[in-house]
């Protein structure tokens, strides 16, 4: 039996009261303890105290992608690679500064925890980088790896944001990016935005708005963006926003055209 201070139960509820849904891991390993493995995730307090009601005690982990979060998993291979050098360009470029927490892995690695999408999770192999979003999850603290332990680092008392992966790829392997815009991403699924857009809390609903937007224009589906913003309206934003964040959404996924007297040849 479990006692209050047990911290794996008390951390697996605490996540779950979060929307986060959780399921339990093999003791000291990364694989799931339930049949369907991450499909088994739940919120449900009577199924997480019966899944942690056993010894030896499982490990933790959090299903990702909406209603969970989206991770950033930031590898450490050793000597053969880290993605410290792409996690300091995506952060110079402004992608990680809507981050919930940060936790740092047993290998060496961190987790960056951002607002869940309806994004498919992906990975970035050449700079050991991977999204861990629709179809993925992650180990949480307090779980261990042998005998170390995930960490949390950091933690933001506001709401935390949204990590476009179209735009993490543009920026890294810009031609892949730009195949992902054009032809490898699949289009985005009306209804799953509408519905993830529904749960956004109170500080994230115009940046969670702006992104699904987006993500609608750039597949050429326009015509979903009505329900968008009906789902929006549920929210309790004011038409005026919707309309003014829709309008930034649409400005800002037009391509731009250079004037010719203003393009000039970087030979250096």
């Amino acid at each position: 039996m479990h006692t209050a201070a047990d911290s794996t139960p008390r951390r697996a509820l605490e996540y779950a009261s979060r929307g986060w849904p959780v399921f339990p891991c093999r003791p000291g390993g990364k694989e799931p303890a339930t049949r369907h493995g991450f499909r088994d995730a739940s919120t449900d307090p009577g199924q997480i105290r019966s899944w942690w009601n056993r010894r030896p005690e499982p490990n933790l982990a959090i299903a990702t992608g909406s209603p969970g979060p989206d991770v950033l998993d930031v590898d450490q291979h050793g000597e053969a690679g880290n993605g410290f050098a792409a996690w300091r360009r995506l952060s110079a470029a402004g992608l990680l500064d809507a981050t919930v927490a940060i936790i740092a892995t047993p290998g060496g690695g961190l987790h960056a925890y951002f607002t869940g999408t309806a994004q498919q999770s992906r990975r970035l192999p050449s700079h050991h980088l991977d999204f861990k979003a629709v179809g993925g999850y992650v180990l949480a603290p307090p779980s261990r790896i042998g005998q170390k332990p995930y960490r949390l680092l950091t933690r933001s008392d506001v709401a935390g944001g949204i990590l476009d992966w179209v735009a993490v790829t543009s920026l890294l392997e810009p031609g892949r990016g730009q195949l992902a815009r054009d032809r490898g991403a699949p289009p985005p699924d009306g209804i799953r935005l509408a519905s993830w857009v529904e749960r956004l809390e109170e500080g994230n609903r115009n940046n969670g708005l702006y992104w699904a937007a987006c993500r609608i224009i750039e597949a050429g589906q326009e015509h979903l963006l009505d329900d968008l913003a009906a789902a929006a309206a549920t929210t309790g934003l004011a038409n005026r926003e919707i309309t003014r964040t829709i309008v930034s959404a649409r400005q800002s996924t037009q391509p731009r055209a250079t004037p010719s007297h203003s393009v000039r040849q970087d030979v250096s």
